[in-house]
Protein backbone atom coordinates (compact mmCIF):
# COMPACT_ATOMS: atom_id res chain seq x y z
CA UNK A 1 0.00 0.00 0.00
CA UNK A 2 0.92 3.40 -0.59
CA UNK A 3 2.43 5.06 2.99
CA UNK A 4 0.14 7.84 2.54
CA UNK A 5 -2.80 6.17 2.20
CA UNK A 6 -2.06 4.69 5.72
CA UNK A 7 -1.98 7.67 7.63
CA UNK A 8 -6.11 6.88 6.93
CA UNK A 9 -6.27 3.47 8.21
CA UNK A 10 -7.68 2.94 11.62
CA UNK A 11 -4.90 1.68 14.64
CA UNK A 12 -6.62 -2.01 14.95
CA UNK A 13 -6.71 -2.48 10.88
CA UNK A 14 -2.94 -1.95 10.70
CA UNK A 15 -2.50 -4.23 13.30
CA UNK A 16 -4.46 -6.96 11.60
CA UNK A 17 -2.78 -6.62 8.47
CA UNK A 18 0.85 -6.86 10.22
CA UNK A 19 -0.32 -9.51 11.31
CA UNK A 20 -0.66 -10.86 7.86
CA UNK A 21 2.41 -10.04 7.11
CA UNK A 22 2.09 -6.28 6.28
CA UNK A 23 5.57 -4.50 7.00
CA UNK A 24 4.19 -1.00 5.05
CA UNK A 25 1.27 -1.49 8.27
CA UNK A 26 3.95 -1.68 11.09
CA UNK A 27 5.73 0.72 9.76
CA UNK A 28 2.89 3.02 9.92
CA UNK A 29 1.49 2.07 13.02
CA UNK A 30 5.22 2.09 14.63
CA UNK A 31 5.81 6.30 13.50
CA UNK A 32 1.74 6.55 14.68
CA UNK A 33 1.94 5.23 18.47
CA UNK A 34 5.82 5.08 19.69
CA UNK A 35 5.98 8.79 19.81
CA UNK A 36 2.76 8.52 22.19
CA UNK A 37 4.05 5.69 24.58
CA UNK A 38 7.24 6.88 24.61
CA UNK A 39 6.07 10.35 26.11
CA UNK A 40 3.64 8.28 28.19
CA UNK A 41 6.30 5.87 29.94
CA UNK A 42 8.22 9.07 30.03
CA UNK A 43 5.94 11.12 32.55
CA UNK A 44 4.88 7.76 34.24
CA UNK A 45 8.68 6.94 35.19
CA UNK A 46 9.09 10.91 36.19
CA UNK A 47 11.72 11.83 33.36
CA UNK A 48 13.92 9.15 32.92
CA UNK A 49 14.35 8.79 28.94
CA UNK A 50 16.63 5.82 29.01
CA UNK A 51 13.86 3.48 30.79
CA UNK A 52 10.99 5.27 28.88
CA UNK A 53 12.60 4.38 25.74
CA UNK A 54 13.30 0.71 27.46
CA UNK A 55 9.22 0.23 28.10
CA UNK A 56 8.21 1.51 24.83
CA UNK A 57 10.24 -0.50 22.71
CA UNK A 58 8.78 -3.61 24.84
CA UNK A 59 5.66 -2.33 24.85
CA UNK A 60 5.35 -2.06 21.06
CA UNK A 61 7.48 -5.72 21.06
CA UNK A 62 4.53 -7.34 23.40
CA UNK A 63 2.09 -5.46 20.36
CA UNK A 64 4.25 -7.35 17.11
CA UNK A 65 3.72 -10.68 19.26
CA UNK A 66 0.17 -9.97 19.47
CA UNK A 67 -0.68 -8.94 16.01
CA UNK A 68 -2.04 -11.86 14.37
CA UNK A 69 -3.97 -13.08 17.09
CA UNK A 70 -5.70 -9.32 17.20
CA UNK A 71 -9.08 -9.29 16.29
CA UNK A 72 -10.72 -6.26 14.93
CA UNK A 73 -13.44 -4.90 17.26
CA UNK A 74 -12.21 -6.34 20.88
CA UNK A 75 -9.94 -3.38 21.86
CA UNK A 76 -8.60 -0.48 20.63
CA UNK A 77 -5.11 -0.34 20.20
CA UNK A 78 -4.21 2.37 21.71
CA UNK A 79 -6.20 1.42 25.01
CA UNK A 80 -4.26 -2.00 25.39
CA UNK A 81 -1.68 -0.34 24.47
CA UNK A 82 -1.20 2.49 27.07
CA UNK A 83 -2.50 -0.27 29.91
CA UNK A 84 1.09 -2.49 29.02
CA UNK A 85 2.83 0.87 29.29
CA UNK A 86 1.34 1.99 32.38
CA UNK A 87 2.13 -1.84 33.45
CA UNK A 88 5.85 -1.89 32.29
CA UNK A 89 6.08 1.51 33.95
CA UNK A 90 4.56 0.39 37.79
CA UNK A 91 6.86 -2.41 37.67
CA UNK A 92 10.06 -0.75 36.88
CA UNK A 93 8.96 1.78 39.83
CA UNK A 94 8.60 -1.18 42.19
CA UNK A 95 11.85 -2.59 41.28
CA UNK A 96 13.73 0.69 41.21
CA UNK A 97 12.00 0.95 44.94
CA UNK A 98 11.96 5.44 44.31
CA UNK A 99 11.54 8.20 41.87
CA UNK A 100 14.61 9.00 40.26
CA UNK A 101 15.83 12.22 40.11
CA UNK A 102 15.14 14.04 36.69
CA UNK A 103 18.70 15.34 35.73
CA UNK A 104 18.81 12.31 33.02
CA UNK A 105 15.62 13.55 31.24
CA UNK A 106 17.25 16.07 28.67
CA UNK A 107 15.54 19.62 27.89
CA UNK A 108 13.63 19.62 24.88
CA UNK A 109 14.46 20.93 21.90
CA UNK A 110 14.83 24.94 21.61
CA UNK A 111 12.53 25.85 19.16
CA UNK A 112 11.55 28.79 21.07
CA UNK A 113 11.76 32.39 20.06
CA UNK A 114 15.04 33.51 22.10
CA UNK A 115 17.00 31.51 25.05
CA UNK A 116 14.91 33.50 27.92
CA UNK A 117 11.82 32.27 26.58
CA UNK A 118 13.60 28.66 26.41
CA UNK A 119 15.24 28.64 29.74
CA UNK A 120 11.88 29.39 31.31
CA UNK A 121 9.76 26.78 28.83
CA UNK A 122 12.65 24.35 30.08
CA UNK A 123 12.30 25.18 33.69
CA UNK A 124 8.71 25.26 33.19
CA UNK A 125 8.82 21.50 32.12
CA UNK A 126 11.03 20.35 34.57
CA UNK A 127 8.46 22.16 37.46
CA UNK A 128 5.98 19.96 35.76
CA UNK A 129 7.84 16.53 35.27
CA UNK A 130 8.48 16.73 38.79
CA UNK A 131 5.10 17.52 40.15
CA UNK A 132 4.13 14.60 38.02
CA UNK A 133 6.79 12.48 39.94
CA UNK A 134 5.75 13.06 43.15
CA UNK A 135 1.78 12.47 42.63
CA UNK A 136 0.85 8.84 43.36
CA UNK A 137 1.17 6.17 40.33
CA UNK A 138 -2.72 6.08 39.90
CA UNK A 139 -3.20 9.74 40.38
CA UNK A 140 -0.48 10.79 37.85
CA UNK A 141 -1.51 8.27 35.15
CA UNK A 142 -5.22 9.34 35.07
CA UNK A 143 -3.74 12.88 34.93
CA UNK A 144 -1.26 11.98 32.34
CA UNK A 145 -3.45 10.48 29.87
CA UNK A 146 -6.65 13.01 29.97
CA UNK A 147 -4.57 16.25 30.16
CA UNK A 148 -1.30 15.19 28.57
CA UNK A 149 -2.11 12.20 26.25
CA UNK A 150 -6.10 13.87 25.76
CA UNK A 151 -7.82 10.57 26.09
CA UNK A 152 -11.21 10.24 27.16
CA UNK A 153 -12.29 9.31 30.54
CA UNK A 154 -14.44 6.35 29.41
CA UNK A 155 -11.19 5.14 27.56
CA UNK A 156 -9.08 6.26 30.71
CA UNK A 157 -11.27 3.76 32.74
CA UNK A 158 -10.97 0.31 30.34
CA UNK A 159 -6.55 1.01 30.57
CA UNK A 160 -6.59 1.51 33.87
CA UNK A 161 -9.05 -1.26 34.88
CA UNK A 162 -11.13 1.26 36.73
CA UNK A 163 -14.67 2.76 36.53
CA UNK A 164 -15.38 6.41 34.56
CA UNK A 165 -16.14 7.97 38.14
CA UNK A 166 -12.41 6.65 39.70
CA UNK A 167 -10.75 8.21 36.84
CA UNK A 168 -12.73 11.48 37.63
CA UNK A 169 -11.59 11.56 40.94
CA UNK A 170 -8.18 10.41 40.57
CA UNK A 171 -7.76 13.24 38.01
CA UNK A 172 -9.78 15.92 40.27
CA UNK A 173 -7.46 14.93 43.45
CA UNK A 174 -4.15 14.71 40.70
CA UNK A 175 -4.56 18.59 39.34
CA UNK A 176 -5.29 19.78 42.90
CA UNK A 177 -2.09 18.33 43.94
CA UNK A 178 -0.19 19.64 40.93
CA UNK A 179 -1.58 22.57 41.77
CA UNK A 180 -0.78 23.28 45.17
CA UNK A 181 2.43 21.39 44.51
CA UNK A 182 3.25 24.65 42.02
CA UNK A 183 1.33 27.31 43.56
CA UNK A 184 4.28 28.79 45.19
CA UNK A 185 6.48 28.65 42.04
CA UNK A 186 3.77 30.96 39.92
CA UNK A 187 6.49 33.92 39.78
CA UNK A 188 9.48 31.59 39.89
CA UNK A 189 8.03 30.05 36.57
CA UNK A 190 6.97 33.32 34.85
CA UNK A 191 3.15 33.22 35.63
CA UNK A 192 3.37 36.13 38.03
CA UNK A 193 1.24 38.09 35.81
CA UNK A 194 -0.94 35.84 33.72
Amino acid sequence: MPFDVLSDVPDEALLIAFGNGDAAAARELTLRLTPRVLAFAARMLGGDRGEAEDVAQEAMLRLWRIAPDWRMGEAKVTTWLYRVVANLCVDRRRRRGRVRPLDDAGDPADAGPGAAAAMQDRQRARALEQALADLPVRQRQAVVLRHIEGLGNPEIAEIMDIGVEAVESLTARGKRRLAASLANRREELGYDGE
